[in-house]
């Protein structure tokens, strides 16, 4: 049996579309200090670099008949067209046409057919530290707006769920900086964008738990990653 997610911070569609904005424009200040090589490096995305993620978040406000057309051309293989699409984004645009797009992105309230408000502010909220933590840089992230992604993540349907978050239900983690816990079984501890990341399957995040069940949940997610690298 899985938990829900308990959470009392719950972000409204205005008050989501207020931190997506926030985090965008943020993120294109982050984007504006890069040199040339720290666009090249490789990003918690596995096997994107920096610029293939950041072009990847100028991709957040397709329509109907574009996604329909991505996805027939990708014969609906959802992960080769999201990838495929911001590897040409990240060739076809120059390094300030992508910081542009970003920041012109904001006051919009679109997002890509076929999702919710909800999925915009996990991508900005994950991607935008895809693109920090490996090159050391800080990009906060409010902790009641991490709380209502992961709490998305762990309750969606579709898109399907991050395999991670399946892994990480069978535990009982509690965030140590917001009221947020969900999950049965061993006790973790950690930071609501920690849980967010892991749930993501960023395991960058993995050194921030705490707590009986944290070497268990580790070595559960590693393997996981382990197997879909070589599977």
């Amino acid at each position: 049996m899985t938990a829900h997610p308990v959470s009392p911070i719950l972000l409204d569609r205005s008050q989501a579309w207020q931190v997506i904005d926030a985090q965008r424009l943020g993120l294109a200040g982050l984007l504006d200090d890069l040199s040339g090589h720290e666009w090249q490096q490789p990003s918690l995305c596995g096997g994107w670099t920096v610029r293939d993620v950041a072009a990847h978040l100028t991709l957040q406000q397709l329509g109907a008949r574009a996604a329909i057309a991505m996805m027939l051309r990708y014969r609906g293989d959802t992960d080769r067209a999201i990838r495929e699409c911001a590897c040409q984004r990240a060739a076809a645009l120059s390094t300030g046409q992508i910081i542009a797009a970003i920041r012109a992105m904001t006051g919009s309230r679109r997002h890509n057919f076929g999702v919710t408000y909800r999925e915009t502010l996990i991508d900005i909220l994950v991607h935008a530290q895809d693109i920090a933590i490996p090159l050391g840089r800080r990009h906060p992230m409010p902790p009641e707006a991490a709380a209502a992604a992961v709490t998305r993540i762990w309750t969606m349907r579709w898109p399907p769920p991050f395999p991670a978050s399946r892994t990480m239900q069978q535990f009982r983690i509690t965030a140590t900086d917001t009221a947020w816990a969900a999950g049965h079984g061993l006790q973790i501890q950690a930071p609501i964008s920690a849980i967010l990341l892991l749930s993501a399957g960023r395991l960058a995040a993995l050194p921030q738990l705490a707590g009986d069940g944290a070497a268990e949940l580790t070595a559960r997610l590693r393997r996981r990653s382990s197997a879909r690298r070589t599977g």
